[in-house]
């Protein structure tokens, strides 16, 4: 099997491995796939340890990279993970954050080591891209205030119902 031609790269700090098997626990159509340890010392490592793990998350090539602590994740990078309920988008809610991780605005959370994860039902996809502008403000006013996303609210927002 060829490479993939496009692969994320995720720098960490020494717990490339770790988070790969989070994610792999985690979220479906994601598992650790190989690590590689360094072949020799490096400026953040020494020969032997891990360097690069080779993961998928819901399907998409990653290598993690443990670079040291030189680079910190921001939000301007994130996994959008799309739910289908409310039942799926608390259970990938939960699992980054009640693991060291932080709640965020409007669905967005980042797990402990510094990924931001977007937790995004399709129905408030559907809502805020609703060709009707009306409805598409009140599902977004809706969203603003939240941390996860409750669906029932956004559902309510969406018919107009106070």
């Amino acid at each position: 099997m060829s490479p993939a031609k496009n692969t994320i790269c995720l720098w960490y700090d020494g717990e490339a491995e770790a988070a790969a098997h989070s994610y792999a626990a985690t979220f479906p159509d994601s598992a650790v796939t190989a690590v590689h340890r360094a072949p020799a010392d490096y400026p953040d490592g020494k020969m032997g340890d891990v360097l690069t793990v080779e993961f998928t998350v819901l399907g998409i090539p990653c290598l993690g990279l443990n670079g040291g602590p030189a680079f910190k994740h921001s939000e301007a990078f994130s996994f959008q993970v799309a739910t289908v309920d409310q039942e799926e988008t608390d259970r990938y809610w939960h699992a980054i954050v009640s693991h060291g991780g932080k709640e965020n605005a409007c669905g967005w959370c980042k797990d402990k080591w510094g990924i931001s994860w977007q937790i995004t039902p399709i129905a408030l996809t559907e809502a805020v891209t609703d060709p009707d502008l009306a409805v598409a403000r009140r599902a977004f006013t809706a969203m603003m205030e939240m941390t996860k996303i409750d669906i029932a609210a956004i559902e309510a927002a969406r018919r107009g119902a106070p």
